[in-house]
């Protein structure tokens, strides 16, 4: 099967376990409005090549200037040293994904999937869990998803995908 078919399946199968939360939990605090994570990223994100080819298809519709934007913060990006990160791609100004639809699996996973030794989980649904508002939580196993990507081809960071593509081209074009 190929990548992106394998990709697609993978977002239906996480998109059918988020909408499960959404529905017995509509108190769930990752939603539309939400831009915490993207606020404090352990790293710069990792993607496939598969969810690069995805994500390049949303980045190309944007307008140039906007384009621009997002290259100067993936300059900065890849030059910053020091953690939590922003995503380059965070619309600050209105706190959206421009590419929301086309957002690799990290993000559509983050809140609804954990991998604790990582550090990788919403801490805010964590203080909820422990605080016993949402203490009947079960998270979702981020190592299964890991592994299905493992399939869909190289991976690299985003600020190195994003240079190495015609993208860098295009917001340099008036």
């Amino acid at each position: 099967m190929p990548p992106l078919t394998l990709l697609a399946q993978l977002h239906l199968d996480i998109d059918a376990r988020v909408q499960t939360i959404r529905n017995d939990r509509p108190d769930w605090l990752c939603g539309k409005g939400c831009d915490h994570c993207c606020h404090r990223l352990a790293d710069i994100p990792r993607l496939t090549s598969a969810e690069w080819a995805l994500l390049q298809q949303g980045l190309a519709t944007l307008p140039a200037q906007h384009l621009q934007e997002i290259s100067q913060r993936m300059t900065a990006l890849a030059g910053q040293s020091s953690r939590p990160v922003v995503c380059p791609l965070l619309d600050e100004a209105t706190g959206a994904c421009p590419v929301y639809a086309q957002r690799p699996v990290a993000c559509r996973t983050y809140g609804f999937y954990v991998q604790r030794e990582l550090g990788l989980y919403c801490h805010d649904i964590e203080s909820r869990v422990a605080d016993g508002s949402l203490a009947d939580v079960v998270w979702g196993n981020h190592d299964a998803i890991d592994q299905r990507l493992g399939g869909l081809g190289e991976t690299r960071s985003l600020t190195a995908w994003f240079a190495g593509s015609d993208l860098v081209e295009r917001r340099e074009t008036p």
